[in-house]
């Protein structure tokens, strides 16, 4: 695993606790955060510094596994809370229920892996990321996530976005710098605005296309998202979710998807 942590802006993630009290060994605990580092300090340190009041006084916990990618706060919340409460999501009734006998932390791999399999989030560019070698290495086959999720390993480390002004600024420049040369899509031929364009994640290949065109492209049957497709271009085989990382901002219409999933009762935690 890296030892130095990887970066990631506009992080939304979602967390699995362990905890290693003897008295209390085996525990776990769901939650959401921004900052993982920054949530598992409050969480060790207790309630009264932002912890939570399940884990307060029962640490140390240790954080290790993270769900992330996904668009925003309200679409990882309703994950943490599938995950915490998933004999009442209406998304996971084919999920059996804990046995008296199984262990908490195999159970939340067991709900983890099913619900990676189930939409809204099966469409979603996520990664799930090991963060403790010896979880890691010992319990990472018991998540199996689609073929366009990575699992991820090592510490991950919430980044600020670059400064407004400054990405605004680069912008412009960007924008002056094209203006003569107007881009049109290698699909339909038309004129591509830069917050409609995506282009091929291989390096070398000139596709430009519009976002929907793009979409059209590599859907098959019904799906209102793909997860797959092959570049026009280059014949490579590329995943939407890596399209997508490359523009950033542009998942942002995944919203509309979920606004029919499992919404309430669930924390800011």
């Amino acid at each position: 695993m890296t030892a130095e942590p990887q970066d990631v802006e506009h992080f939304f993630g979602v967390y699995l606790l362990y905890c290693k009290n003897v008295k209390y060994k085996g525990r776990t605990y769901i939650g959401y955060t921004v900052d993982p580092k920054r949530r598992i300090k409050q969480h060790n340190a207790g309630k009264d510094f932002g912890g939570a009041w399940r884990t307060s006084n029962r640490g140390p916990w240790e954080m290790v596994l993270i769900v992330h990618g996904f668009p925003n706060s309200t679409s990882a919340l309703r994950f943490e809370w599938a995950w915490q409460h998933p004999e009442l999501s209406r998304r996971l009734r084919h999920v059996p229920r804990k046995k008296s006998r199984q262990k908490s932390f195999d159970y939340c791999l067991t709900v983890l892996s099913a619900m990676l399999h189930v939409g809204p989030w099966s469409r979603l560019p996520l990664t799930v990321r090991w963060l403790d070698d010896e979880f890691g290495s010992s319990f990472a086959s018991q998540v199996s996530p689609p073929l366009h999720m990575p699992i991820g390993y090592g510490k991950v480390a919430s980044k600020k976005p670059k400064d407004a002004s400054k990405a605004k600024a680069a912008k412009l420049d960007a924008a002056a710098s094209t203006e003569k040369k107007e881009e049109k899509c290698s699909l339909c031929s038309k004129c591509v605005e830069s917050e409609d364009r995506l282009s091929c994640v291989q390096p070398g290949c000139q596709l430009v296309a519009h976002l929907i065109c793009l979409a059209e492209s590599f859907k098959r049957d019904e799906m209102i998202l793909p997860l797959e497709g092959v570049c026009p271009l280059c014949d490579t085989n590329v995943l939407w979710g890596d399209l997508i990382r490359k523009k950033i901002g542009c998942n942002m219409h995944l919203d509309d998807e979920e606004n029919n999933s499992d919404s309430s009762d669930y924390s800011d935690d």
